[in-house]
């Protein structure tokens, strides 16, 4: 079994709000970050996958494939974006570096679970930076 991983940056804004909670209690949870006017990251992804090396290609899956589902799932809904106000998933979930990394699983798991081009690879892990020292990893339901 072959682990590999590639990553992509996208840059996005949030801010931490629970919509249960009063104004008060927001700003006593979150403290700045639940600024309703949000803050911006330059977040990177990194997706994991495990498979087996075909030994035809010397693949565990094709790069190139892996590149354009996180593309496509990723980059384009989040890049530049208030994810609160504009990615569908956070106007009731916050936006933290842990719920962005479940969120960007639930998009890419689907693309895994049907096997196409993914050549048996199976998604292993997602990892999340928000900072450079900031980081969650998220490897699906336990």
């Amino acid at each position: 079994m072959v682990f590999m991983s590639r990553r992509a940056e996208f840059s996005a804004s949030h801010y931490y709000h629970n919509p249960q909670w009063t104004h008060e209690e927001n700003a006593r949870v979150f403290g700045k970050c639940a600024n309703l006017n949000g803050h911006g990251h330059n977040y990177v992804v990194e997706v994991t996958v495990a498979g087996n090396v075909d030994p035809r290609t010397g693949f565990v899956m094709d790069l190139k494939t892996l590149k354009d589902i996180i593309a496509v799932e990723i980059i384009e809904p989040f890049d530049h974006r208030h994810l609160n106000k504009e990615v569908p998933e956070f106007k009731q979930l916050v936006p933290t570096t842990e719920n962005i990394a479940a969120v960007v699983w639930q998009r890419i798991a689907p693309r895994f679970a049907s096997g196409t081009n993914c050549n048996g690879a199976k998604l292993y892990r997602v990892r999340i930076y928000e900072t450079p020292d900031l980081f969650a990893d998220y490897y699906g339901e336990a």
